[in-house]
């Protein structure tokens, strides 16, 4: 898909790091020109799931694993990622949104194929927390890889 099948006059809802924010678990952001041009239009909303759920930047890495999200140091990060996605979705329907762009292969916003929780840069299929929750909810949910 590119940015030009993107028909919504609403508010997009983008993962922060894509839009240029070091806000990923290294304390880097994963900047997308495309996003930031959505950004400076005023057509998006960044936001950080990992962030809302309470966790802090840099952190440790955590992947999804048996249902639970766990980061790499044992420390189980569930709660935090569900808090996360459940504050990201109330903002996407506060503002109305129907598209969110989300960071691939996150175990928060990844879409289709996401980390295998082994920390051994294994991919499988799956969504992250926020894409799901997203998803579930009816907002269409693309990866900055499919842009």
């Amino acid at each position: 898909m590119t940015m030009s099948e993107i028909k919504t006059d609403k508010p997009i809802i983008v993962s922060m790091c894509l839009a240029g924010v070091p806000c990923n678990y290294i304390g880097e952001a994963c900047p997308s020109p495309k996003v930031i041009d959505l950004v400076d239009q005023g057509r998006a909303i960044p936001v950080c799931p990992e962030q809302l759920g309470g966790l802090t930047t840099p952190r440790t890495p955590a992947e999804q694993f048996g249902g639970k999200v766990i980061a790499k140091d044992g420390l189980d990060v569930t709660a935090e990622f569900k808090m996360g996605a459940q504050r990201t979705l109330l903002i996407a329907q506060q503002v109305g949104a129907e598209v969110a762009i989300l960071k691939a292969r996150s175990p928060s916003c990844g879409k289709g194929i996401i980390y295998d929780g082994t920390h051994s840069g294994t991919l499988i299929e799956g969504n992250g927390e926020t894409a799901d929750l997203l998803m579930k909810n009816g907002i269409q949910v693309l990866t900055d890889e499919e842009l």
